[in-house]
């Protein structure tokens, strides 16, 4: 049975944001560092590599983490370790998982590890930021650049008018995050959030991906679903552009159940043809459900279950 709320879904559209629009992640939050970095040459997403290096090292989730291989203007070659943190509450052993991946990635490269963190919990006391201690002489300090979402929610009307592509990413967030307990609120800022998609200047590429952005990530139930999509359709037909209906948004539900597959084949192994079978079988709303489920399920068994109740 759909809840009537669906969850909302953080991790996966954060991950997929990042590796598709790496560049404007990096200019948007971290701007000194873009102009170091050597945007002519090919950068290498590690994800593997990353799962490889912390797979005995789990702390919590650590599903939005991104280690990205990039070339510096002065033939200097580096790695990034992003850290996508979207806990809804503090974490108390986040400073740690922080300097464990960065001491596992230098350890094995043997290159500098830039470790960073865009935090998107609600708590705004929460700015964990540095791991350290002292003992007998001996002193460990690491420190590391976090992003607070939280401090963009005064700057709404700026972002509203930037082209950066996570200036809609960040609105979204926080609009997911304002609007957990009241779904029709949820239903009207998405609306006024692809009307922005629109009169930004983006191209219809970026209004298709940042679209399957706010849509996995605002997630509404089917009776409010099915009065955004019908006023998103007026949208379209008054701006004479077509970008995210009919068999745009048919992809982008596809998209939704070629992912959640991905993650779970990455999390739990290859998943067998009866049970992609269920699952590409379910509704958006489920395939959200899922996306989130996902996150906690530690063997097959956890999978199994799962379906069987629905």
């Amino acid at each position: 049975m759909t809840d009537k709320n669906p969850p909302t879904a953080y991790d996966s559209p954060w991950k997929d944001i990042l590796q598709t629009y790496f560049e404007d992640f990096m200019l948007f939050f971290f701007p000194n560092a873009h102009r170091e970095i050597d945007w002519t040459k090919q950068v290498e997403f590690l994800d593997k590599e990353l799962e490889e290096i912390t797979k005995d090292a789990e702390i919590g989730r650590r599903f939005a983490d991104k280690l990205v291989q990039v070339h510096l203007k002065n033939g200097e070659e580096g790695l990034l370790l992003i850290h996508v943190e979207v806990q809804a509450q503090e974490e108390s052993e986040f400073e740690v998982r922080m300097f464990i991946y960065n001491f596992r990635i230098y350890n094995k490269y043997k290159k500098k590890v830039i470790s960073v963190a865009v935090l998107g919990d609600d708590n705004p006391n929460w700015r964990p930021s540095v791991f350290n201690y002292s003992l007998f002489g001996c002193t460990l300090f690491f420190e590391y650049p976090i992003i607070k979402l939280l401090d963009y929610q005064q700057q709404q009307s700026e972002l509203s008018t930037n082209p950066n592509p996570f200036a809609t990413v960040i609105m979204a967030h926080l609009a997911a995050m304002n609007t957990r307990s009241d779904r029709t609120a949820r239903k009207q800022q998405k609306l006024a959030l692809v009307q922005q998609l629109y009169s930004t200047g983006y191209t219809e590429q970026q209004v298709i991906d940042l679209f399957a952005f706010l849509d996995w990530m605002l997630t509404l139930p089917p009776n409010l679903e099915a009065e955004f999509k019908l006023e998103v359709e007026q949208l379209e037909d008054r701006q004479s552009m077509k970008y995210v209906t009919s068999i745009e948004r048919s992809g982008i539900e596809k998209g939704k159940k070629e992912l959640v597959t991905r993650l779970l084949n990455r999390r739990l192994g290859n998943i067998d043809d009866q049970k992609l079978s269920v699952i590409s079988s379910l509704s958006v709303e489920q395939l959200d459900e899922l996306g989130e489920a996902l996150l906690d399920f530690t063997s097959v068994a956890d999978l199994t279950a799962w379906l069987e109740q629905r």
